[in-house]
């Protein structure tokens, strides 16, 4: 080969070699990719219910334990002060949540009665799984089959213990199943919001919420799924666990988890739900998310070989806190900070710290800087299945605001003297204390009774230093939606006292954050204003005016995010032959709304074209139309209940015509329009994840333990005393009317539902319609089919229909027997 040939060779080969080691890179990276925390819910110990109240307990004193509450008169039953009984609990003291019994079944769509089956954990993690979406700034609405992922951590579900009474299954029903199996716990989420993501339940005892987390890690890192929510899930209903603790010797006698301290005695259990929203930092970032931490790795593994099944292993757990570094590329002198798993046992509590100094403690007294540890545990006690979303949620608080509180009282209680404190580089904080480090990192460890080990390591958000959104100086459109007027005069009032104390530069983050990051329901309220003061006094009137002009009249029953039948959906655009003026609206809009007007050039589509096009772009179909006598350059009309409803869109006076496009979507939005506002707020314009949450409208849905041998058998009394015979097959309205209260019945609703929704809407799914048709098999013969009879359907229409049929049949039977009766006759 010619020289010049070997140097191209070279050449080429070097190229193709950079090549691959960049992707190489590429791939390394990915594997490592870091994850955001997005959005965070609970409920906790002490009241406990956002992010704020728990940093405001976390920096304040004193424990959340509290006695065994009325409702749980199994726990209390069980109670003896005595240790060491057969078949009794020494402890009456936990850390218990304040209300497990309320729900808002109607906002999910969930039948009463099957509200009432449900395992209150499948509740709250209904419940706080939507407030973390929320505080993620993202909308669920069913219909768009969101990317979302569901792992969820639970090890127990001892709700329907009440129902397994083997002399009377009579309260058994289908709910029996759905309402308690720890896999429905995950797939109810996905199903009620419309996910598409993979769904886990894990049940690795107190690793369950961290060994799920590592999981989501995963996924996301693999592109399994683009959002993953996390959660976590405890309840202390039975007393058969408790009993069998207290024999064992894990649960201290007073309830409580002395992490670290020479008083250790054994664990305090507790109880909670708390959900993440996760994700790739960098979508994160490009989505404009809240970004409350990152997740830099994670690792999970088992003790293996170790003493006994329930007994902690020092070195698994060395192994597991070195892997989770390596996955967060993470030095172990760089750790500021360590959550750790510090139930308060003798045993447990030694072998953690021995653990985690063999692997950190040279580089941390290298560093000369000692590292800090805590539990959460000492203080709402230990979660369990939930402990580990409680740990993550702490220390997400704690990078935030680069303050690590007090992990023990400054009463100079002593610590654990079977661990040497003096020759180890750890610490336990008696006092608040900044972070030590420069650079903020934390780790948690969270390790399960069955022997799996799990460790995360966090980090503080530091974000790019981009310029934020220069002010507009134009109004702002802020939307607010509900289920019900109560719900929507209770969120009016929280974000309006929000808007009190919000600085003015954030207005644009939030209007932004509550028209796009939040689902649309039925009544609705849209104010706009130059000013945080303008917006909140614009809410206040349209509540004051009796909600009449701000609320929407257009019905949507669907069930949680999903987005129904629009009242709305085409306007017409009016525009006159100012075209000239139209040119200057146009580009006043494109100006102020660049995202919008995005497309075909304006010229080509012409000023009404364009101006319709640009509209169209929020959601709503728009028909532009030419009248040359209209009194302004461009309106918008639209058919409504009461008329036709007309709007300004382009006015005469220069520089109008933002205000007006703001004005007209609120109107339209009030009208019942399904708009999208993504493309409203400025480039770049961050959510925020503090906002306003929505205000469930709660109701008790519980159900009373049964006394010891006591059968069952007996319906509930407002059920039965709803039972009516069924009427005879000739009367249709009558037999309509027995639907009806066969299926207010079977819903155990307290009223009926409405005949314009649909059974979907009103409740109901496939177990429950089982049910309703086999009642109404008991009375009527039936010729419909299944197929024939769909479950979307008005109730008015579907009884009608199932109404004709039973009295066509039963007229068909009559005929039959006549004929039957006649026949002999004629032949003989």
């Amino acid at each position: 080969m010619e020289p010049a040939q070997i140097r191209q060779l070279m050449e080429d080969q070097l190229k193709h070699s950079r090549r691959l080691q960049a992707r190489i890179q590429e791939l390394e990276d990915e594997r490592h990719a870091p994850l955001a925390v997005a959005g965070m819910s609970l409920r906790l110990p002490g009241g406990l219910d956002t992010p704020d109240a728990y940093w405001d307990f976390l920096r304040a004193e004193g424990t959340a334990d509290s006695e065994i509450p009325e409702d749980r008169p199994g726990l209390r039953a069980a109670y003896d002060p005595v240790p060491g009984k057969p078949g009794r609990s020494y402890v009456d003291r936990a850390g218990f949540l304040s209300d497990i019994a309320h729900f808002d079944a109607e906002f999910f769509g969930i039948s009463q009665r099957e509200a009432k089956l449900l395992d209150p954990q499948q509740r709250m993690l209904l419940e706080t799984a939507w407030e973390a979406m929320e505080r993620a700034g993202i909308a669920v609405r069913r219909s768009d089959r969101l990317d979302v992922g569901v792992y969820l951590g639970m090890m127990a579900s001892e709700y329907g213990e009440r129902l397994a009474d083997r002399s009377d299954l009579t309260r058994i029903d289908p709910y029996f199943t759905t309402g308690g199996g720890l896999c429905f716990g995950a797939g109810r989420i996905s199903h009620v919001m419309g996910f598409r993501g993979p769904v886990l339940s894990v049940d690795t005892a107190c690793s369950s919420s961290l060994s799920a987390l590592h999981l989501a890690v995963r996924a996301l890192r693999a592109g399994e799924c683009r959002y993953a929510l996390v959660c976590g899930s405890n309840l202390l209903l039975s007393a058969g666990l408790m009993v069998s603790l207290c024999q064992t010797r894990a649960v201290s006698p007073d309830g409580r988890s002395k992490s670290f301290l020479a008083s250790a005695d054994g664990y305090g259990r507790g109880e909670g739900v708390g959900a993440l929203v996760l994700m790739r930092l960098d979508d994160a970032e490009n989505e404009g998310r809240p970004v409350l931490a990152t997740i830099r790795g994670s690792a999970v593994n088992h003790d293996g070989a170790a003493s006994g099944l329930t007994a902690p292993n020092g070195p698994a757990q060395q192994e597991v806190f070195r892997a989770a570094l390596a996955d967060a590329r993470v030095g172990p002198g760089e750790l500021g900070y360590v959550e750790a798993h510090g139930t308060g046992t003798a045993l447990g509590d030694p072998i953690e710290v021995g653990a985690l100094d063999e692997v950190v403690g040279a580089a941390v007294r290298e560093r000369g800087v000692p590292l800090p540890i805590g539990s959460v545990k000492a203080r709402l006690g230990h979660l369990e299945a939930a402990s580990g979303i409680a740990a993550v949620i702490k220390t997400v608080l704690m990078l935030q605001h680069g303050e690590i509180p007090a992990a023990l009282p400054d009463d100079g209680a002593e610590l654990n003297p079977h661990i040497p404190w003096d020759r180890l580089a750890l610490t336990v904080p008696r006092r608040a204390r900044p972070w030590p480090l420069p650079r903020k990192v934390a780790g948690v460890n969270s390790f399960g009774m069955s022997g799996t080990n799990a460790h995360v390591v966090l980090e503080a958000y530091e974000p790019a230093g981009r310029p934020a959104p220069a002010a507009t100086g134009r109004p702002e459109l802020l939307t607010l939606s509900a289920r019900d007027p109560v719900a929507l005069a209770e969120l009016v009032g929280a974000v309006s006292g929000y808007l009190k104390k919000t600085d003015e530069a954030q207005l644009p983050s939030l209007c932004h954050t509550l028209r796009t990051g939040r689902a649309t329901f039925a009544h609705r309220i849209a104010v706009t204003g130059t000013t945080a003061g303008e917006l909140a006094d614009g809410l206040a009137d349209g509540l004051a005016d009796g909600l009449a002009d701000g609320l929407a009249t257009a019905q949507n029953r669907a069930p949680a995010g999903a987005r129904g039948e629009s009242a709305l959906r085409t306007v017409v655009l009016r525009f006159s032959g100012d075209g000239t003026r139209l040119a200057e609206g146009f580009a006043e809009l494109a100006d102020a709304f660049p995202a919008a007007a995005i497309g075909p050039d304006a010229q080509e589509r012409g000023p009404g074209g364009a101006l319709a096009r640009l509209v169209g772009r929020f959601g709503i179909r728009v028909r532009p139309e030419r009248d040359t006598g209209a009194a302004e350059p461009a309106r918008l009309e639209w058919d409504s209940p009461d008329g036709t409803s007309s709007v300004p869109l382009v006015g005469h006076d220069p520089g109008t015509a933002p205000g007006l496009l703001l004005a007209a979507l609120a109107e339209l939005f009030r009208a019942g329009a399904d708009l999208r506002f993504g493309e409203l707020g400025a480039a770049g314009t961050p959510l925020l994840g503090d906002l306003p949450t929505y205000p469930f409208q709660r109701k008790r849905f519980w159900i009373d333990e049964p006394l010891v041998g006591a059968g069952g058998g007996q319906e509930d009394a407002a059920v039965a005393g709803r039972r009516q015979g069924a009427p005879a097959p000739v009367d249709r309205e009558a037999v309509r009317a027995f639907l009806m209260a066969e299926l207010t019945d079977a819903l155990h609703a307290s009223e009926e539902p409405d005949a314009d929704g649909s059974f979907l809407d009103a409740g109901g799914d496939s177990l429950l319609s089982v049910l309703f048709i086999t009642k109404v098999e008991e009375n009527y013969r039936l010729g419909l089919t299944a197929e024939e009879l769909p479950l979307d359907l008005p109730l008015g229409e579907l009884f009608g229909r199932l109404a004709d049929d039973i009295v066509d049949q039963a007229r068909t039977a009559d005929q039959a027997r006549t004929a039957g009766a006649d026949g002999p006759e004629r032949g003989v």
